[in-house]
């Protein structure tokens, strides 16, 4: 006979975590250290479902007397803990030991992995986007590649934990993935672990008077880095700004508490983001500090179908706000929060408590944030000028009247190769700042 006892109280650490919209291939949700608290005890106390419960032991039973293969109690009960989470929502799950030591040694920031966020789609592992600077993205793998095998091994049928642990291990170990873009044919792609080190926040200008902000992942530090890069980008350009381009395209989120910070860097006062669930540790709101540091600079944001969780959070904020402008496509549209709560013999559960909402009360969960102006990704490629005579070229043409040198054609030299150049969408963004820095005067 099956015993089961009630549960009577709950009063666990629980720290809130915004994770990336799927399981991570080889980068963590990370937790926010700040919005740790204790959850109030469970008062409420629910006659049990008798009748279920029966049922419950008695498929047990039958699963132990007629299963092809002998099975044991532990390993039917943890398979039935791990479905009663699955089966809530794609973001809830049951940590096992390896699994809760894996949570928590990749909130170290360095674990062996290919570098590819991954989610399912038809049964499939499909990229949601390789991390700059790791196997995966130096590979080529791009953002929507489903994963059909995994060393020669169908992905079709598999968990999604079971596909990112053959996708992890150890480093300097080779791995084969076949993949499938576009509806074409398979093609394999075979990559060696590396540790992955992932940098939260890059900048640099793109021309004079003109910031770039890269944004990854939302780390515990990412706000403390943003800092420095618009710090960086002052001192470089050696005045203030003319415009910032904040690129948030295929981060897939990360820790609640920096996404707050980061915001908070951009404006002045108002409203940042707020939680709402059953519990009082999910009602949370984060309002601006009044510590901006961007100078009240022109500034545009760039959006995929890449950009999810944290990364909706300060997109949707700054729009909210009317802060900056918003280009590119709809985000992902993930608008939940997932807790972790800590449970005996190192297992943990991690479950959505919350939904978070931009300052006008929008919930971007399965919608997404749209952008203020769409502007799809388009290849590149650069047209060579014809050499042409102008009219200071010609013999015995008049002056200028208003003074000044002469301007004739002059032949072209090959310029440094520059960011913008290649991303049609950073060059449509710098375009926008410009004319916005044409009609404020700067």
């Amino acid at each position: 006979m099956l015993h089961l006892s009630r549960l009577t109280s709950l009063a666990l650490t629980i720290a809130l975590v915004i994770g990336a919209p799927h399981a991570f291939a080889a980068q963590p949700a990370q937790p926010a250290p700040a919005a740790a608290a204790a959850a109030p005890a469970v008062t409420a106390k629910a006659p049990l479902p008798l009748d279920e419960l029966r049922t419950f032991a008695e498929v047990m039973d039958r699963i132990k007397a007629a299963y092809v293969e002998p099975v044991d109690d532990k390993t039917l009960l943890e398979n039935a803990i791990k479905g009663m989470l699955s089966n809530l929502d794609p973001h809830s799950a049951y940590l096992g030991p390896d699994d809760f030591a894996q949570l928590q040694e990749d909130t170290s920031g360095e674990f062996g992995g290919l570098g590819i966020e991954v989610g399912m789609e038809d049964n499939f592992v499909k990229v949601v986007s390789p991390i700059d600077d790791t196997p995966a993205s130096k590979a080529g793998v791009q953002a929507g590649d489903l994963i059909v095998k995994i060393n020669g091994q169908p992905t079709r049928g598999q968990t999604m934990t079971e596909a990112v642990d053959k996708m992890r291990g150890k480093v300097g170990q080779k791995i084969t993935l076949t993949l499938v873009r576009n509806g074409g044919a398979p093609f394999d792609v075979t990559l060696t672990r590396a540790i992955i080190r992932t940098k939260s926040v890059r900048s640099q200008l793109l021309e004079n008077g003109y910031g770039y902000i890269r944004i990854t992942q939302f780390q515990v530090k990412t706000g403390e880095e943003v800092s420095k890069a618009l710090a960086a980008l002052r001192k470089e350009n050696g005045k203030k700004l003319n415009g910032i381009v904040l690129d948030l395209r295929n981060n897939p989120g990360g820790v609640l508490q920096a996404a707050v910070e980061v915001v908070d860097h951009f404006i002045t006062k108002g409203l940042i983001v707020y939680t709402k669930g059953r519990i009082a540790n999910s009602e949370l709101r984060f309002s601006a500090t009044g510590h901006d540091e961007s100078e009240a600079v022109p500034m545009v944001v760039l959006i995929n179908g890449g950009s999810a969780s944290a990364s909706e959070i300060v997109a949707g904020a700054l729009q909210d706000q009317k802060r900056a402008v918003l280009m590119g496509t709809t985000s992902f549209g993930k608008g939940s929060v997932q807790t972790v709560l800590p449970l005996s013999n190192d297992r943990a559960l991690k479950i959505t408590t919350a939904l978070y909402f931009t300052p006008n009360g929008r919930s971007i969960q399965a919608q997404g944030i749209i952008p203020d102006v769409e502007v799809r990704q388009a290849k590149v490629t650069g047209a060579q000028d014809d050499e042409t005579f102008k009219e200071a070229d010609l013999q015995g043409h008049l002056g200028n009247g208003n003074g000044g040198a002469d301007k004739p054609s002059v032949k072209a030299t090959k310029s440094k190769p520059r960011l913008q150049d290649d991303d049609y969408q950073l060059g449509q963004a710098l375009s926008l700042l410009k004319g916005l820095s044409v009609t404020r005067g700067n």
